[in-house]
């Protein structure tokens, strides 16, 4: 009984997994754990509010693409970073799946996301890697709102 209640406390005390990262393509390890951990930086960025890793991350010639459809630079992913924290009370990578091209990389993933509000809900994206002057940055990226009950990309073939 008393190991039992040991396993169960140490299990609530466990951090959470993980987020899943994949690859299927030839690759530098130490490649897709950058990619990977800044993908995670850049989600967690929007409930801390830490520019950080969006400075470090985004090339100077970035250009995305919001959920609405909006176009963005990384000038105005960098200022509104800092506004995340305001409406976000969390975001967290669910996984990613990176496959690698030569020098670009092309990184797909989802991350769940809750409001300060309580709402909650899903986005998923696609970010493009690119290596020059030996530096992995994200040239373009676009995002999707999509439903919470949706399969990851990590779980199909």
């Amino acid at each position: 009984m008393i190991a039992l209640l040991i396993a169960a406390v140490l299990a609530a005390a466990a951090p959470p997994p993980a987020p899943k990262c994949t690859t299927s393509s030839p690759h530098d390890p130490t490649a897709l754990k950058y990619i990977c951990d800044s993908e995670r930086g850049w989600a967690e960025s929007v409930a801390s509010g830490d520019p950080t890793t969006v400075k470090r991350i985004l090339a100077d010639d970035f250009i995305g693409v919001d959920p609405d459809g909006k176009h963005y630079r990384k000038a105005e992913m960098v200022a509104d970073t800092a506004k995340g924290p305001q409406y976000f009370a969390s975001n967290k990578i669910n996984d990613i799946i990176v496959r690698f091209y030569g020098n670009m990389a092309i990184a797909q993933g989802s991350e769940t996301w809750t409001r300060k509000n309580g709402e909650k809900g899903r986005w998923v994206w696609t970010d493009t890697w690119l290596k020059r002057n030996g530096a992995w940055q994200i040239v373009a990226a676009e995002d999707l709102k999509a439903p919470a009950n949706q399969p990851s990309p990590t779980s199909r073939p």
